[in-house]
């Protein structure tokens, strides 16, 4: 729970479940707002798809004896994101008797009226309505003061390395993006090139999406002086913060919204690695799998609000000047501050509370 209590704060519970990104958007949007929260953990059954699209307002899909208990007193203020807990929000605001605001991160499932407030980013499709809020970017958890930890952990086991430093960060098949032995080469060149025209070194690392395969091939292109450090389920011991924190540019392949937008809230000059195929996607192989195609069948005949489309979270970073595509020159003492995102959804959350006596 948030150790900063305020006796007219609402009462607010976060619905946390299995994915991290979506947890540290809630964390970083609760601690904004300056509230005491508590936060809640749920586990879902193997049916839950079809128990919550076919009953809506239900706990149905949630496992309640591996779950946070549900008891009175119901919240005035329920943060959640993800389709899984949308249901569960729906029947906390029905026990509450419709006295508990509801804040959705994302994209929900469910009406876009059940909602009090929806926050949203680019790579959805939501339309233009009073109770949603278009940010420009997902909201995140990276502070100044995390990154200063983290840097201060990880100073003496990179001072060694010549500077500046080029953070690369890895990630892996998402959606369409499909990563092959071919694309890991092609990175890996792409950032050695940049390290040999900027000099100094590359503070590289993968992450739990990378195909074993890909990152060695990328390994393999490598001739500059490095640090890489390879993703581990069981370690705790991760540079990613650090790196962010050091470095003097960065480059992050383009399939990853929360590394995108965590590289782009440091402010430093930043490129991507377009992951993409040239030419029709049907022409790939490996486009044929079964989450590429499962992903691209969806967003051909799933209602537009369904649709997700990372490009545009690309397009917007380039389009801003926040970030160029690898390969190209960042153009000289450029510098833009980060969209501060999770400030305006902070201000539009607390205006649910506007007169109300909660909130401050």
């Amino acid at each position: 729970m948030n150790q900063n209590p305020a006796s007219t704060a609402p009462l607010t519970w976060l619905l946390t479940g299995h994915k991290a990104g979506d947890n540290t958007q809630l964390v970083a949007l609760a601690d904004a707002l300056g509230w005491p929260y508590e936060t809640l953990h749920f586990r879902y059954r193997a049916t839950e798809l079809l128990s919550n699209r076919l009953l809506g307002v239900t706990l149905a899909g949630i496992d309640r004896a591996a779950s946070s208990p549900l008891s009175p007193p119901w919240p005035e203020l329920i943060l959640t994101a993800g389709r899984r807990n949308e249901p569960l929000a729906r029947w906390i605001q029905r026990q509450s008797g419709g006295n508990t605001r509801l804040v959705h991160l994302g994209r929900p499932w469910a009406p876009l009226d059940a909602f009090d407030l929806i926050v949203t980013t680019p790579q959805y499709f939501l339309p233009e309505q009073p109770n949603i809020l278009h940010n420009q970017l997902p909201i995140h958890g990276v502070t100044p003061e995390r990154l200063a930890r983290a840097a201060a952990s990880w100073t003496a086991r990179l001072g060694h390395l010549p500077r500046p430093y080029t953070a690369v960060l890895v990630g892996g098949d998402s959606g369409p993006f499909v990563y092959t032995v071919e694309k890991g080469a092609q990175l890996g060149q792409q950032v050695n090139a940049l390290a040999e025209q900027l000099g100094g070194s590359l503070l590289v690392t993968d992450s739990a999406r990378t195909p074993h395969k890909v990152f060695t091939a990328f390994e393999q292109a490598l001739t500059a002086p490095a640090f890489i450090h390879r993703w581990r389920r069981d370690s705790s011991d991760n540079p990613y913060l650090a790196y962010l924190a050091m470095a003097d540019r960065l480059v992050v392949t383009g399939e990853s919204m929360s590394m995108l937008t965590e590289a782009a809230s440091t402010g430093k000059p930043l490129y991507i690695f377009d992951p993409g195929d040239s030419g029709p996607w049907w022409r790939y192989a490996h486009s044929l799998r079964f989450k590429p195609l499962t992903h691209r069948l969806a967003m051909r005949f799933a209602a537009r609000r369904m649709h997700r489309d990372i490009g545009n979270i690309q397009r917007q970073l380039v389009d801003s000047g926040r970030a160029v595509w690898l390969g190209q020159d960042f153009p000289e003492g450029r510098q833009l501050p980060a969209p501060d995102d999770v400030q305006r959804a902070a201000k539009q959350v607390r205006a649910l509370f506007a007169g109300s006596g909660s909130g401050g």
